[in-house]
């Protein structure tokens, strides 16, 4: 099972359309939040489309799970016909659990003790726009970057392959892998 992570697309198509082609072979889709909006604090990205960016969530094929961010309001919820999760996502696929949350809500160390709490395999997060991937003791913690307003000028996005037993963030300049880590 390949599962395409991706947070923080602001709106933006051109963000979404990098990302596409990595994300298109995935069995299933977690946006991590802040889908259409930009904020005042951000800059309008490449190709600002909220309304073509939400036509092509909600005729995507492929399985969309939604933790909603801090940008994302009430207004999206009313046009978009999938569901945001708030303030975090629970979902589990054989023997693994993950917990995906935008990232403004809980600190570090409330996540990760969650996750051992929970005895969660993934802790997926968004908001800093910085790609992340780390273990802590058994946790895989992972923060896909942004792929439309990046804070390290590289766009990104990951994909968790269950079979192949690893994790990548890709670099969508050039496809490349940013970053790996073995299950």
């Amino acid at each position: 099972m390949k599962i395409g992570v991706i947070s923080d697309t602001h709106g933006s198509l051109g963000g979404w359309e990098k990302s596409w082609e990595i994300l298109k072979d995935s069995n299933i889709i977690i946006h991590c939040g802040d889908l259409f909006n930009h904020g005042p604090g951000n800059p309008i990205p490449e190709k600002y489309s909220p309304k073509e960016l939400l036509n092509l969530f909600n005729n995507l094929k492929i399985p969309l799970l939604i933790s909603k961010g801090n940008c994302d309001s009430e207004v999206d919820q009313t046009f978009l016909n999938i569901p945001m999760a708030s303030p975090f996502l629970f979902y589990q696929i054989n023997n693994f659990r993950f917990i995906v949350s935008h990232g403004h809500i809980f600190k570090n160390d409330e996540w990760l003790e969650l996750g051992k709490r929970w005895e969660i395999n993934f802790l997926i997060s968004g908001h800093t726009h910085i790609p992340l991937l780390k273990k802590i003791e058994n946790i895989i913690i992972l923060n896909p970057g942004s792929p439309s307003i990046p804070k390290e000028k590289i766009p990104t996005c990951a994909m968790i392959d269950l079979e192949e037993g690893n994790i990548k963030i890709y670099n969508l300049l050039d496809q490349s892998i940013y970053q790996c880590e073995n299950l």
